[in-house]
């Protein structure tokens, strides 16, 4: 029998602290509903001690998911742990994650604790946590920097406690797999209880090297991996759930384990994840890249015709690539539509949504002739941002002529009331952007304007993303049309939206 490799996704917890990606208690729960029909084990939901907004998030997470177990993040004071209790007490299975710094430039400069305080505060995290579950998840911060004598006597000390989980996180990206796969099999050597509980790593991607760091710890007794959707996370990210899941199953001959993971909904919840965050997947990327299974080269081409195997390690059907993408059109009917959506995966809270969602999809339906899955995904984000609008487009005039000064003039509706203005620009996006200023003077600066085409043609959708700063806040807006500065717009005052609903938080990080 194989040994179960569990996942344990963190996408809205540490995928969240991307500067931009903050989510909203409802996206939150749409993403955990994918990972949940993904199989995903874990589902770590948040930080409950952050912010207000963070509790009710993780409450929600708790109360929706049913079969796949939700943790909550505590620094290892009674404060924190109490707090993500709470939130977790509706929750089918829970999970308490505590942590706290074991390297010595952590406890020196930042704790200002000694190592003796630093065990005592760490076994009291664990009892305080056993008092709302026995599922007790324990990372020793920075422990790729720590020394290995004083990283077996904290964690042989947290088992004695209660702990089932023990996380040994690559904080800082800063470990060689090598490095890592030796420390996570010395420290199961040495620790002399280390049978009685799970071993998982966390590792980040400041080196480009998280996934091949978790997949060396893993061929080294490791059995739960830290992950996130696209590798979303703090500064170069996390370890890709996607990358993680495909190397396991593929080398079946290498690795001893499996997960347990539907990788055919492995697609879909990159498309959800990257439409929510405003976050792109490069072209390249591995797995969910739209050039992952493409073959430019005529040799390759030639390979894979005669036998797939020549050039293909995977299928791109078994993680969730469709064969056949055109699939509706303007004659498509609500069923259709509503099954379509069921098949990838995209869940609608009510009857009403449907409906509102498959009227925006008959107006895209009569602008382009094929509409594909990639923009039914794009078209539900799309509608998800407009039912959360504080500010909203209503119409929009831009005008480009060679020679001439380009202008836009817009109407935007705020909280009902409706406002007008029209500005020049370098270009027709510029000018809206003006327009837009010029009525609500929000003091944004842009750091960012992306523009990517959602399908091929002329007449595909262009998918906007707009990245604002403002007092230390960053956020990402997302729109989506088949006219670019019309997405430009709808990308704008998504994130002067995101702006004005303060849903930024500041997360300790792990």
């Amino acid at each position: 029998m194989k040994d179960h490799l569990i996942i344990f996704d963190t996408t809205l917890r540490d995928g969240e602290q991307s500067p931009g990606a903050s989510m909203t208690r409802e996206e939150k729960i749409r993403i955990a509903r994918q990972l949940e029909r993904m199989r995903v084990d874990v589902i770590e939901a948040g930080f409950p001690a952050a912010s207000n907004g963070d509790f009710e998030a993780v409450k929600a997470v708790a109360d929706s998911v049913k079969e796949s177990t939700v943790c909550g993040l505590a620094r290892a004071i009674e404060a924190d742990i109490r707090r993500a209790g709470e939130a977790l007490q509706g929750a089918s299975a829970s999970r308490i994650h505590t942590f706290i710094a074991t390297s010595p430039i952590h406890m020196e400069k930042k704790l200002r604790m000694s190592p003796d305080q630093v065990v005592e505060q760490a076994v009291r995290a664990v009892k305080w946590a056993r008092q709302y579950t026995d599922d007790v998840e324990f990372s020793p911060e920075d422990a790729g920097r720590s020394d290995i004598t004083f990283l077996c006597r904290v964690l042989e000390a947290v088992i004695d406690a209660g702990a089932k989980t023990l996380n040994i996180p690559d904080t800082v990206g800063y470990t060689m797999p090598e490095q890592f796969g030796n420390l996570i099999r010395t420290l199961r050597e040495r620790i002399p209880n280390s049978d009685k509980v799970v071993f998982s790593v966390h590792c980040h991607n400041d080196l480009g090297l998280a996934v091949a760091n978790s997949l060396s710890a893993v061929a080294n007794g490791a059995r739960q991996v830290e992950c996130t959707i696209n590798g979303l996370g703090e500064r170069a990210g996390n370890a890709a759930l996607e990358e993680i899941v495909m190397a396991v199953r593929t080398r079946q001959d290498f690795f001893p384990c499996d997960t347990r993971v539907d990788a055919v909904h492995i697609v879909p919840a990159s498309k959800l994840v990257s439409g929510i965050t405003g976050f792109p997947v490069q072209p390249n990327k591995a797995i969910v890249g739209a050039n992952a299974f493409a073959h430019e080269s005529g040799i390759h081409q030639d390979g894979v015709l005669k036998h797939r195997e020549t050039y293909e390690i995977m299928r791109a059907e078994d993680v969730g690539w469709g064969a056949n993408k055109i699939l509706l059109g303007k004659h498509s009917g609500r069923n259709a539509f509503r099954t379509r959506l069921a098949e990838l995966g995209i869940e609608l809270n009510s009857e009403e949504a449907l409906n509102t969602t498959f009227m925006r999809f008959k107006e895209l339906a009569d602008k382009k002739h094929d509409v594909f899955d990639e923009d039914l995904h794009a078209l539900v984000s799309d509608e998800a941002m407009v039912l959360q609008e504080h500010y909203r487009l209503l119409s929009l005039i831009a005008h480009s002529e060679t020679g001439e000064m380009p202008y836009a003039h817009v109407v935007i509706s705020e909280d009902g009331r409706e406002s007008r203005a029209e500005s020049e620009g370098s270009g027709p996006v510029d000018a809206t952007f003006r327009a837009i200023e010029k009525i609500l003077i929000s003091g944004a600066e842009l750091q960012l304007f992306s523009v990517n085409a959602i399908t091929s043609g002329t007449d595909s959708q262009g998918e906007v993303t707009v990245r604002l700063q403002k007092s230390g806040r960053i956020v990402n807006g997302h729109g989506a049309d088949t006219d670019i500065v019309v997405a430009s717009a709808k990308a704008y005052l998504s994130a002067l939206n995101k702006l004005h609903s303060k849903l930024e938080r500041a997360h300790p990080q792990v």
